[in-house]
């Protein structure tokens, strides 16, 4: 990834807006994975921009999707690196280097890349940063250090940064130096420990997902909090969990053109958990292909 300025804005969403804003009007396409993160599939049209929908499977974008909706005008390309939500999806080696190749050819297209899964995931970063002439990349402390730090840090290329920047002065000036100096005390105390915290995730996921496998219903997660599970109908399927004892969010939240889906989160499940969560998922589902979420 290449060298870049420096700053901090309120959170991953809040460094997303002010990018978005430091170079598009509203009018103006911008690519964001489906299914993808809710609060952000929020962001884009209240900005006055219009999403465009593309695909992806367990190792993140795929690269034709996101050709097609650069050829077609997109001005803009946000990417989760790891830990996407609600998929798990994480870029590998072989991804990213696709996705650089596309972007190569879409110099002006504006990159960000969210990496708010820092510090949970024990996945490495693959960035795209640099494959284009604007871009950043975020990274947050909410999942690792709990949601009401709120602070990202930002870097990008220097037109990017400086705009945000400068915008970030006419407004609120700057994030409590506060608030930064107990996030850069987490940091370098190392409250908490990502390899620890990472495998303690990724046991719980796996676990369902390979309980799920025995009953025949493949569902997704790779890395992070989340496991997505699709399913025929998901206003029947959330309320049947409900009154099994098992509370999931409905994929609507999360999709613009995919199909129907539920995210289980499996932050706060024990090994006990494992067998009758997946009982109950593989109630409200039959056996699906595998691959991507198109």
């Amino acid at each position: 990834m290449p060298d870049g300025p420096m700053a901090v804005t309120s959170g991953a969403l809040d460094g997303i807006e002010r990018v978005l804003s430091a170079h598009l009007r509203p009018g103006d396409a911008v690519a964001v994975e489906d299914p993808g993160w809710g609060s952000l599939l929020d962001l884009v049209p209240a900005l006055g921009l219009r999403a465009v929908p593309v695909a992806l499977d367990d190792d993140g974008p795929l690269p034709e999707a996101t050709d097609r909706a650069l050829r077609e005008g997109a001005r803009a390309l946000i990417v989760t690196d790891r830990a996407q939500n609600p998929t798990g999806a994480a870029l590998g080696e072989t991804r990213a280097r696709e996705l650089r190749a596309v972007l190569a050819r879409h110099p002006h297209v504006l990159l960000v890349e969210d990496d708010h899964g820092h510090g949970i995931v024990d996945l490495p970063l693959r960035p795209l940063a640099g494959a284009t002439t604007h871009w950043a990349l975020v990274r947050s402390v909410a999942k690792a250090y709990g949601p009401d730090l709120r602070l990202a840090v930002l870097t990008g290329d220097t037109v990017t940064v400086d705009r945000v920047r400068g915008r970030q002065r006419l407004g609120p000036g700057w994030v409590s130096h506060v608030l930064q100096d107990a996030v850069l005390h987490l940091w370098r105390s190392g409250a908490v420990d990502a390899a620890a915290v990472a495998g303690a995730y990724g046991r719980r996921r796996d676990a369902v997902l390979g309980a799920l496998r025995e009953r025949g219903i493949e569902a997704h997660g790779r890395s992070g909090l989340n496991i997505w599970l699709p399913v025929p109908d998901e206003t029947g399927a959330v309320a049947r969990l409900l009154q099994a004892g098992w509370a999931v969010a409905p994929g609507a939240r999360f999709r613009l053109a995919s199909p129907p889906g539920v995210r289980l989160t499996v932050s706060t499940l024990t090994p006990d958990d494992t067998g009758p969560v997946a009982d109950a998922l593989a109630s409200v589902t039959g056996p699906v292909p595998a691959g991507r979420y198109d």
